[in-house]
């Protein structure tokens, strides 16, 4: 995995790095596992992460020149992590989503219950030429009982994304179990650390020989490479 799409490495803008120093170490210890390509993801959530995508730019172009300063040999960008909710459906109905690739938008949902505009946020994404990719699926355990909701997610061509860490059991072994499914249905399509502190990074590297993890990389199924431009 050359291209990490999913991270928290924007110092002091939401619940991942607190300082630009926790931004090189973060990114540092990324690079060791593999990772040359960074398009870091900031939460956007408009009651615990109000951010402004322009604000957000111009923080991220603050990290570059520090990149850039210390010689390291990454490339870095910004889109965001979007929250499903009513701030997200105006930004959308404005167009102005960040995006990255091949007009890319990285959305999560509730950890509660699925928000009854799901169905009309992906149509309008799509409807305005986004493609949505779903931000770790295999953590909305309400789907877990019902997992023919991923494969009609995946039908109607929105793209899923697994968290690297899903693999070490870190957030339950049923999020463990359904990203092992996610994985033998060939139903993911981006790989992303959601790195938010060194503890991720200590565990992406327990991960590195999971099995799963091996078929995802060498499957055709996984798009990150496509990412670099």
């Amino acid at each position: 995995m050359f291209v990490d799409m999913h991270s928290h490495l924007i110092p002091g803008v939401d619940d991942g790095s607190n300082s630009m120093n926790d931004t090189i170490l973060l990114i540092q210890g990324l690079s060791r596992l593999g990772i040359k390509h960074f398009i870091t993801t900031p939460h956007i959530m408009s009651d615990i992460y109000p951010n402004v995508g322009s604000n957000l730019l111009a923080e991220g172009e603050k990290v570059k020149q520090e990149l850039k300063n210390r010689g390291m040999d990454v490339t870095f960008q910004v889109a965001a992590e979007y929250y499903l909710d009513d701030h997200f459906m105006g930004l959308l109905s404005k167009r102005e989503l960040l995006t990255f690739g091949d007009n890319y938008v990285l959305f999560e949902l509730s950890f509660m219950q699925e928000p009854p505009i799901l169905q009309e946020a992906i149509f309008e994404m799509q409807s305005a030429g986004y493609k949505p990719i779903l931000a770790h699926p295999e953590r909305y355990m309400y789907y877990h009982n019902s997992f023919e909701v991923y494969e009609n997610l995946h039908k109607q061509g929105v793209f899923l994304q697994l968290n690297l860490n899903s693999l070490a059991g870190q957030y339950s072994p049923h999020v463990k179990r359904t990203s092992e499914k996610l994985i033998e249905s060939q139903l993911i399509s981006f790989l992303g650390s959601d790195c938010h502190h060194l503890g991720h990074i200590t565990l992406s590297k327990q991960v590195l020989s999971n099995p799963y993890l091996k078929d995802l990389i060498s499957s055709d199924c996984l798009l990150n490479h496509t990412l670099i431009k």
